[in-house]
């Protein structure tokens, strides 16, 4: 039997999957950009794709549905933003804490509910920013150790 928090994760991944996939598509037929942001709207297209897929099988039950969504949880954990390398991921839904990291580090809090997000670039803020999704870490371990 599925634990009612199993359909909640099942419902956000297929949510912010078939979201996420239908803006990434929107940006590789939109066609404005070139290079390295053609790449990364591809790699959104498989990100995406590879979660709605883990959503769906999650939802059906399927054992590899869990098995994907523990990777899926796993990829929207960490956050990271530097002056040279920056990764996010949310499908469906965040819960981030973060830290800046300046001359006094900052701690920071912000969520969102149906959303979706997908940043990867070889560049990012003048500040750097480290943090984790907290609802993606608690997925997780649900997902992992809720068996």
């Amino acid at each position: 039997m599925h634990s009612f928090f199993t359909r909640v994760i099942a419902v956000f991944e297929i949510a912010g999957g078939l979201f996420g996939l239908v803006h990434q598509f929107d940006r590789l037929l939109a066609g404005h950009f070139s290079g390295i942001d053609a790449i990364v709207a591809v790699l959104g297209v498989l990100v995406f794709g590879f979660i709605l897929v883990a959503g769906i099988l999650l939802a059906s039950n399927d054992g590899r549905g869990t098995s994907m969504s523990i990777w899926a949880q796993f990829l929207q954990a960490p956050l990271i933003a530097t002056p040279v390398f920056s990764y996010a991921l949310s499908s469906g839904a965040f819960a981030n804490l973060s830290l800046t990291l300046q001359r006094s580090p900052r701690l920071g809090f912000d969520w969102a509910i149906a959303e979706h997000g997908w940043l990867l670039a070889i560049a990012g803020p003048s500040s750097a920013h480290l943090g984790i999704n907290l609802l993606a870490l608690v997925s997780w371990l649900v997902l992992r150790f809720g068996r």
